[in-house]
């Protein structure tokens, strides 16, 4: 079971997370909240799989990364199938 705390911080970061990749990829965002969303989304899904990947990452900077990763590749798929 996940600490509130570390759900909290996923929240937070998949935000930032998510802002910034809504201005990265263009045609793919579903605006503010949505971008948002899909940032929380992100980082997630890089919270669940960097360890499995053997990324850890020990410092708020990583963790941004790491979501904004998530969120890009959430936000391409989401893309692709959307447009399909």
């Amino acid at each position: 079971m996940l600490a509130p705390e570390s759900i909290l911080a996923w929240i937070i970061i998949g935000a930032i997370a998510g802002w910034l990749a809504g201005l990265l990829v263009k045609g793919y965002g579903f605006g503010l909240i949505g971008n948002i969303v899909v940032g929380i989304l992100g980082a997630g899904i890089a919270g669940l799989l960097a360890p499995r990947l053997g990324l850890y990452t020990e410092s708020t900077g990583g963790n941004i990364v790491a979501a904004l990763l998530g969120a890009l590749i959430l936000l391409a798929i989401v893309g692709l199938v959307r447009r399909a």
